[in-house]
């Protein structure tokens, strides 16, 4: 079997290592596999062209490697692809790369691949705009800009500006007065943060089940300030987050944002922000993607 890799040269994994023993390492893992992988480093605003010519090849089966704002911003060309595409997860969060099981060293991710088997998913857009799994704003949204900055700041460590960008926003974060409608249901809320997700996540680590549930579920953070943030975070480490009592979630087909203020806000779309203004309606393309999942162990017989 044979891959082209398309790899975003600015990903966390690749100034980490370095383009050269990123690119030898990369490769050894897939022959190591019995699998050839042809890789293509460049940079972001090359990624769409070189990405739409390993799509062309018909003999390759082409892949991504990059974090999931790279991601995010190719997925008009993955969706036109109309076959199976692969993931390299090399971001700071990685939401998309655990929800297909590609998590681990580089070479457990090339094991997880080259075994792995296609599954749909669905894609959440907002008019032209695509995400493959959250879109947010307040507390998100400063998240997104903070890390950014961070990851400037501390182009070597992913860890030190995740840390930095969440303390950060945690103290800085301001509540959004919304209009909020799921379905039939409309809410009037005063928020430290709404999250909007493709599909429910569950658990500590926010892991979808399924990636083809047809469904947006809508995360509020009531306004609490300092404490009411602090709460929620730990309630996500723990794992109890569902239980959390400063959390409302709530799920439907279609979800329409509106800021009371009807000012231009900051949305981010898979870590990407951009500013916008409302109201923000969101709509699902059911099994828009075809992408390569690692495949589930079997479980042993007791």
């Amino acid at each position: 079997m044979r891959y082209t890799i398309v790899a975003n040269a600015r990903a966390g994994t690749v100034l980490e290592a370095g383009s050269d023993t990123f690119a030898a390492r990369l490769k050894a893992a897939f022959a190591a596999q019995g699998c050839e992988a042809r890789l293509h480093l460049v940079p972001p605003r090359e990624i769409d062209d070189a990405l739409s010519r390993a799509i062309d090849d018909h003999q390759a089966v082409p892949v991504l490697a990059g974090g999931d704002g790279t991601v995010n911003g190719a997925l008009p060309v993955l969706i036109r692809a109309g076959r199976p595409v692969g993931i390299l997860p090399m971001g700071t969060v990685n939401v998309l790369g655990r929800d297909l099981g590609l998590t681990g060293t580089l070479e457990q991710q090339a094991v997880a691949l080259c075994g792995g088997e296609a599954v749909e998913m669905d894609i959440g857009r907002v008019g032209d705009r695509l995400f493959h799994s959250l879109s947010g704003m307040g507390f998100f949204s400063l998240m997104a800009r903070e890390r950014e900055q961070a990851r400037r700041r501390f182009p070597f460590s992913r860890a030190t500006a995740f840390g930095v960008a969440a303390m950060r926003s945690i103290l800085l974060t301001r509540p959004v007065l919304l209009d909020i409608t799921v379905g039939g249901d409309h809410r009037y809320v005063e928020a430290d943060a709404v999250l909007v997700t493709v599909n429910c996540f569950e658990g500590a680590d926010w892991r979808r089940p399924r990636l083809d549930g047809g469904v947006f579920e809508v995360h509020v953070l009531n306004a609490g300030g300092l404490y009411s943030r602090a709460k929620a975070a730990l309630s996500v480490v723990s794992g109890r987050w569902r239980q959390s009592h400063n959390l409302t979630s709530f799920t439907g087909e279609a979800v329409t944002l509106m800021r009371r203020d009807k000012h231009r806000g900051h949305i981010t779309f898979d870590g990407e922000v951009e500013r916008r203004a409302g109201p923000l309606g969101y709509g699902l393309l059911p099994g828009a993607l075809s992408v390569i999942a690692a495949r589930a162990r079997p479980v042993a017989a007791g």
